[in-house]
């Protein structure tokens, strides 16, 4: 005789639950915002001479790029705002009149000066408003016959090979992961209930 304050546990489990919330979990990924990468052409920067920021990997369905000096966000700190509908730069507080910016995202500086040296950051704003970032360091050298300081680039990520997920990208390791889990979740009641 069962006690009457205790349900009886018969070996019931709400599968169609279970099964929405692993469906919901192995299927689901969350939104992710490329990664900007910014190259500076040419790599060594000479005072007097002419740089471009170029810009690699925007995110689709822009409305427009704002580029600052430093390393954040800050409306103080911009340089320019570009309006992608409108082909139109307008100038922030740090705008000097040797900056063009282009449809791509990517920034002209014509005469570099020591001055311009720092970092970077384009903030690039789609049309629901959210925001990818990226920043580069540029270094302005005073001549070509000085040895400059390479700038960093971003490197290649390696070439996947057995037994390394450098290849994979963040979103692809939380699916076999929750994939994982969810076949273990699937198949441990079934082994508990025929032991």
């Amino acid at each position: 005789m069962e006690c009457p304050s205790v349900p009886g546990f018969r070996g019931h489990i709400p599968w169609q639950g279970l099964l929405l919330a692993v469906s919901l979990l192995t299927f689901w990924n969350p939104p992710t915002i490329a990664q900007i990468i910014i190259e500076s052409v040419p790599t060594n920067a000479v005072e007097g001479k002419d740089v471009l920021l170029l810009v690699h990997n925007l995110p689709e369905n822009l409305l427009g790029y704002v580029w600052y000096k430093g390393e954040g966000i800050d409306p103080n700190q911009q340089i320019v705002i570009y309006v992608i509908d409108y082909q139109e730069n307008f100038p922030g507080p740090l705008y000097s009149g040797r900056e063009t910016t282009y449809n791509n995202g990517s920034l002209l500086f014509q005469k570099v000066t020591q001055d311009d040296t720092g970092y970077y950051t384009l903030e690039a704003i789609n049309q629901n408003y959210e925001s990818a970032l990226g920043s580069i360091q540029l270094r302005v050298h005073n001549d070509s016959t000085t040895t400059p300081r390479p700038t960093p680039t971003p490197t290649p990520r390696p070439t996947p090979t057995p037994g390394n997920s450098a290849g994979l990208s963040a979103g692809v390791i939380d699916s076999i992961v929750v994939g994982v889990l969810a076949g273990v979740a699937l198949i441990a009641p079934v082994y508990f209930l025929h032991i």
